[in-house]
């Protein structure tokens, strides 16, 4: 029988609608939702809401109240969906992180808070802190499988990339540091792509680079060495001297934990370079000896000055050692505290330089202890855990790198604890990471059986 042209249309149209019904269909909600806000929330922590500030304007110092307030929504809304998707799924999972020295933490820290120097605005940043924190801790469950959470990863990563790149191409005075900033004008010609200072770029650049190289490990390989070349560039030109620096050495370091067999010898590679690399820098302020033996090495390990900072807030620890001055309560008004003649400007510092002397600053040495055990010593545990039971040995490695590169970057820079600062987010992550996988087996399958 002979069909008209608009019968074979009909016909046509009716099978394209099936097939996008089929197609429809086919998708569970709930997982895109899952993978949805995993990368809702990789975006909103490493693009920001207040993306390519213009450094050169003086409002760039002022909080605005509304800014502040869509901040806070969009990570509580998150941070609330997040929760509700895994609980659903994922309970015991959620049931492994409440621990004895979890708890520990979290009471310790809303003491601090009742006791803080501005109980206002402990009380504000810390909830911000606990949204941002729940989501990165929860990020790893999301993704319905391994390859789902690598997609989200890796789809967030060229986003930033794409974003960084444009700003540098097409509006380099929103992208790049420039003699004309208010700040720091010397810093002129750095790049710093979407973020605010090359300070937080070049870390994160970093990350970025060890997750192209566990992507392409993966089997991604075409975008595993994309975002791995494209950050290592980008990484190159902002000029930051620690990262660049850490980047391979922590790699390096990690790759040896790796083939390490005994958990003893792990804990030594890890940790006593880090303990070294403290002693030199705010122990050389403490000691005369390692002042000394400091001046003998052929690099400036206070950083350039960083010295009189170290030496200001040793000060306030000995202030107040036990309860601190207060979660991130300390530093927006210190210019009218006493300090050393000529070393007046430690005053204008907005951090410490080094997380664990900024948490002894603010939540006091106990806070300090409980961070080390939770954030320090723990993920060294899981990690030997996972890699026994053989359990995502390359996400189990890059977490374990991405964890090394914190500890290490936190010698020289604060973000322990620090709200939305990206590389705290993804230290979190890490640190989460490795203990789900020492206490659960990575979901390998990427369709759920019909």
């Amino acid at each position: 029988m002979e069909r008209s042209a608009t019968d074979m249309t009909d016909v046509e149209a009716r099978s394209f609608g099936d097939i996008l019904r089929d197609r429809l269909v086919g998708i569970n909600a709930a997982r895109a939702a899952r993978c949805l806000v995993a990368v809702a929330a990789l975006l909103l922590v490493l693009v920001t809401l207040d993306a390519f500030p213009d450094l050169r304007s003086e409002d760039v110092t002022t909080v605005v109240g509304g800014r502040l307030a869509t901040t806070y929504i969009s990570w509580g809304l998150l941070a609330v969906v997040a929760v509700l998707l895994v609980a659903a799924t994922d309970a015991p999972a959620l049931k492994s992180l409440v621990t004895p020295l979890h708890l520990c933490l979290v009471g310790w820290l809303l003491i601090n808070i009742v006791f803080s120097e501005n109980r206002g605005v402990s009380m504000q940043r810390f909830v911000l802190a606990v949204s941002v924190t729940s989501l990165a801790v929860l990020l790893p469950l999301l993704p319905p499988t391994q390859r789902s959470f690598n997609s989200c990863l890796g789809a967030a990563a060229l986003v930033l990339l794409a974003l960084c790149y444009l700003g540098v191409f097409l509006a380099p005075q929103y992208s790049i540091h420039t003699a004309l900033d208010i700040t720091e004008p010397q810093l002129a010609g750095d790049w710093r792509g979407s973020f605010g200072h090359k300070n937080i770029a070049s870390p994160v650049m970093t990350i970025l680079v060890y997750l192209g190289i566990y992507l392409s490990a993966v089997g991604s390989f075409v975008m595993g060495p994309a975002i791995a070349a494209l950050a290592g560039v980008f990484l190159i030109f902002t000029g930051g001297k620690t990262s660049s620096v850490l980047c391979l050495a922590i790699y390096a370091l990690a790759s040896l934990v790796c083939v390490t067999p005994s958990l003893w010898l792990k804990r030594l590679i890890c940790f006593v370079p880090l303990v070294v690399m403290n002693l030199l820098t705010v122990g050389s302020v403490m000691s005369p000896a390692l002042a000394a033996m400091t001046r003998l090495l052929p690099l400036d390990p206070t950083f350039t000055g960083r010295s009189d900072i170290w030496e200001f807030a040793l000060a306030a620890v000995a202030e107040k050692p036990i309860i601190g001055h207060g979660y991130a309560a300390f530093w927006d008004d210190v210019t009218a505290r006493q300090t050393a003649q000529g070393a007046e400007w430690a005053t204008s510092a907005a951090h410490s330089h080094n997380s664990y002397l900024d948490l002894a600053v603010t939540i006091g040495l106990p806070g300090l202890v409980l961070v080390i055990l939770i954030f320090v010593l723990a993920p060294i545990g899981n990690f030997q855990f996972a890699q026994a039971h053989n359990r995502g040995r390359a996400l189990a490695k890059l977490f374990l790198t991405v964890w090394l590169f914190g500890l290490y970057y936190g010698a020289t820079e604060t973000f322990l604890l620090e709200r939305q600062n990206p590389i705290w987010f993804m230290f979190a992550l890490a640190v989460a990471g490795l203990h789900f996988l020492a206490r659960f087996q990575c979901v390998e399958r990427t369709e759920p059986e019909r």
